[in-house]
This record gives C-alpha cells, sequence and structure tokens, in this order.
C-alpha cells in the first residue's frame, strides 16, 4: 500500500470498518458516468470486441471437429439463460424483500469444454495465439474452413511451443485443456486454495501443474517470471491481459441476442442489473464491458466477492487498484470461493470499470453453501460455490433502491460463472454444508 494507512483510510472511507469487520456489504461506485463518456476512457474499444467475435467463429468449425459437446451449437461456446422461478421465491421469503421484476441465471455453469466462465476468455486467448502462430508458419489460409487446426501439421508445429497460466483453477482448466487439445506443451501454476480435483483433472489431460503453498498472486507471479526466461512460452495473465478481457466481452453482444430471443426488452424502461462473482476482475469485468457496449446506460453491472477476499472492492473505493491488497486491511484471503480467492485486483480492469461499474458488495462463505443448496433443491440447478455469489445481488440492490431495480419492468441476470465440472462427491460436501 503506497500511501494512506489503513485506518486514514477508513476515516476517509468509513464502509471500509465493515469491510475489514467481514461484514456482508454494499459499495455504490460514485464515479460511474454515462456510458458513452466511460467507454470513451477505455483502455479497449467496441472494434477489438468485434475482431474477437469473429475470431470465436472461424475456430467454431474446429471445435466443434474436436469437442463434441459443442457440436450441437456448432463450435460456439455459450451457454444458457434459465429463468429460476422458485429460486426468486427463496430469496424473497429468505431476505423479506420482494423481487418485483425478472429473476434469471446465466449458466456459465453449463459452458461447454472446461464448465466456467473462463471457458470464454481462457479459451479465446488460446485460440489467438495459435492463429498467430500458425499465420507466421505460413499454415493458415484464413479462406479455408478453421477445422485445419485439428490437422497433424498444426499440431507438429504447436509442440515446438509452450503456455504457462498462474490460477485459483477454472482459468487454469480452460487454459490447460484447450492448449493441450492444440498440442502445446501446458504448465498450470496453481494457488495453494485451488481443489485437488481441478489438479488431477488437468494431469490427466496431460497438463503440467505447478504447486504453490502461496496465494494465487504467488502462483501468477512465479508463472509470469519462468515464462520469461523462455521465448516460447507464451504466458496467459490473469491480471493484464486484454486477449482474455475481449473473449469475456464477446459475452455482452450473445446476451443481447438471448433476451431478444426471449421477448425480453432492455431500454430505458425495462432495466437490466447483472450481478457477476469477481476475483481478480478479467471475467466480470470483460462480461461488463460487453454489456455496456450492448445495452449503454440501461444495464447496471455489480461485482460480487467474498468477505475475506473483497480485492476489487478495496482496490476501487481507495483508487489504487493493484496498489492496495486485502491484506493491507488485515484480510487473510481465505474462502470456500477459490476462483475469487485473489488478494489484489487487476488495475488494468480496475481502470476500465471505474466510470463503468455500478458497485461492489460481499458475500460469506456460509451464504454461498446455504444458497446452493437452496438453487440445487428449488430448481436443480448445481453450482460451484463461487458462482453462487452473484445470487444476493438483487436482494442488495432492491434494498439499497438502486435505480428502478425494483421495478416490475426489471430484469436481474445471476451470472452462474461455474459448477458441472465438480466431481459428485465434491458437489455433495458443498450441498451438505448449506443450511
Amino acid at each position: 500500500m503506497n500511501c494512506d494507512s489503513p485506518s486514514e483510510w477508513i476515516e476517509k472511507l468509513p464502509l471500509l470498518q465493515k469491510v475489514v469487520d467481514r461484514e456482508e456489504v454494499l459499495w455504490c461506485n460514485p464515479s460511474i458516468e454515462k456510458v458513452t463518456s466511460g467507454l470513451a476512457k477505455a483502455s479497449v474499444s467496441d472494434a477489438e470486441v468485434a475482431d474477437a467475435s469473429e475470431r470465436l467463429k472461424r475456430f467454431a468449425s474446429y471445435l466443434a471437429a474436436v469437442f463434441p459437446d459443442t457440436a450441437k451449437s456448432h463450435g460456439i461456446i455459450e451457454s444458457p439463460i434459465t429463468s429460476i422461478p422458485k429460486m426468486k421465491k427463496v430469496l424473497e421469503t429468505k431476505y423479506a424483500t420482494a423481487i418485483a421484476g425478472k429473476l434469471l441465471v446465466k449458466q456459465d455453469n453449463a459452458l461447454p469444454i472446461s464448465g466456467s466462465i473462463k471457458a470464454r476468455g481462457g479459451i479465446y486467448e488460446v485460440l489467438k495465439h495459435a492463429e498467430s502462430l500458425a499465420s507466421q508458419h505460413h499454415l493458415l489460409n484464413t479462406m479455408k474452413d478453421y477445422s485445419q487446426f485439428a490437422n497433424p501439421a498444426c499440431k507438429k508445429l504447436f509442440s515446438t511451443y509452450k503456455i504457462a497460466v498462474g490460477s485459483t483453477g477454472n482459468l487454469g482448466l480452460s487454459i490447460g485443456i484447450m492448449s493441450a487439445k492444440l498440442g502445446f506443451n501446458v504448465t498450470v501454476h496453481m494457488s495453494a486454495d485451488a481443489k485437488q480435483w481441478k489438479k488431477d483433472l488437468l494431469r490427466s489431460k496431460g497438463v503440467e501443474v505447478v504447486e504453490y503453498l502461496d496465494d494465487y498472486s504467488k502462483a501468477v507471479e512465479e508463472g509470469r517470471r519462468q515464462a520469461a526466461t523462455d521465448p516460447t512460452c507464451h504466458f496467459v495473465d490473469d491480471e493484464n491481459s486484454k486477449d482474455l478481457f475481449m473473449g469475456y466481452a464477446v459475452a455482452g453482444a450473445r446476451v443481447a441476442e438471448q433476451l431478444r430471443e426471449q421477448q425480453i426488452k432492455v431500454d430505458a424502461d425495462h432495466p437490466l442489473f447483472v450481478y457477476l462473482p469477481c476475483g481478480v476482475g478479467g471475467g466480470p469485468g470483460g462480461v461488463a464491458f460487453g454489456l455496456k457496449l450492448a445495452f449503454g446506460d440501461h444495464v447496471h453491472c455489480l461485482f460480487a466477492e467474498p468477505t475475506h477476499s473483497p480485492c476489487m472492492m478495496i482496490g476501487m473505493m481507495t483508487g489504487l487498484h493493484d496498489q492496495v491488497s486485502v491484506a493491507d486491511f488485515g484480510l487473510d484471503n481465505r474462502t470456500i470461493a477459490d476462483g475469487l480467492a485473489v488478494g489484489t485486483a487487476s488495475a488494468f480492469v480496475g481502470r476500465i470499470m471505474e466510470p463503468l461499474l455500478t458497485g461492489c458488495y460481499t458475500i460469506e462463505d456460509q451464504t454461498l453453501f446455504n444458497l446452493l443448496k437452496n438453487l440445487a433443491d428449488s430448481e436443480n440447478i448445481w453450482l460451484e460455490p463461487s458462482a453462487l455469489a452473484g445470487m444476493t445481488g438483487p436482494i442488495h440492490a432492491i434494498q439499497a433502491n438502486l435505480v428502478e431495480a425494483n421495478s416490475p419492468q426489471a430484469t436481474h441476470i445471476v451470472w452462474a460463472t461455474g459448477g458441472n465440472m465438480v466431481p459428485v462427491e465434491e458437489m455433495q460436501s458443498y450441498y451438505e454444508a448449506g443450511i
């Protein structure tokens, strides 16, 4: 932390005391602007998002060929948006708060290949890198079908290159599975809080897993350092990658199309609220950026973080971003939500979100377990704990009277970030922890 002490920050921002006390709190962003000015300040553009979308379309034939679970969607990696009326009643009863509008869940837990939101950005970055190498080595003709990436010549080329990433789990799965399928030598540097089943799954795919006794930041730091010494190694930098961000941002236009198909309006009279679990920030930041491009001022995005790991909230509240850690405020960064167990947020994402994000809120681990059980019982939708972080978002927004959150014309989308690859016995233990 490069300036004021924690006590001085708490004096300036009294809400920080509740954050330090690990209470569930909502922080409303005082720096939010009209979307036109906010997007104009961003270091990324709508043209780059459009380019990412087209690249994913080019690779669709390859993905459909090598991953059978994408064949039904013709190689497009996308998830359904599902109404959850029974869970809506559970929330209303549990929190004594009426939700007047629609409550939906964006089921990224059902994304093919790696079963989490990380399938968006992680797979995209690997594909873009593969395309670049194929082009450099004259193996690529953009007029041909990209299913050629499954050919032996491409695999032989990629086998001479390496890909590395630091991860708490889900990003590692998406990078590892995709890279190994293409033929890359891939290493995933995993933090102490990464689940054993995720490490085992990666190893079963031929991925090298390097384990650390420290947290996410250390895994990223070591992965970045080692990759820097090898010119054949591409490091996927979760804290600073524009390519990851672009892969996530493609979701905005896709959500717009899905809502149109369901005849759900989003405009001045029909506001959209989206609640996104947040770790280092890349996934939710990219999605929020894409949503802002698609819906402008009519969408309101909030990030959800564990009470022990609110790195984005602290970074944005103080304006220090990656220059401040949860440890500076005495928080231990220990949470069952392994994908959200991050002590320091991405400054790249934080700065883009400064004028665009409606706010952040925190959630306790026990609440995650309880909501996991509630959703499984009411809707038969099974998520990993971190993916439930968005579920209390509508309650926070309505109780704080944000914009028109309690309008009967509002739509609330809880972004479910992962879950369908969790082993049955592991999921059962999560379920049994709920009350």
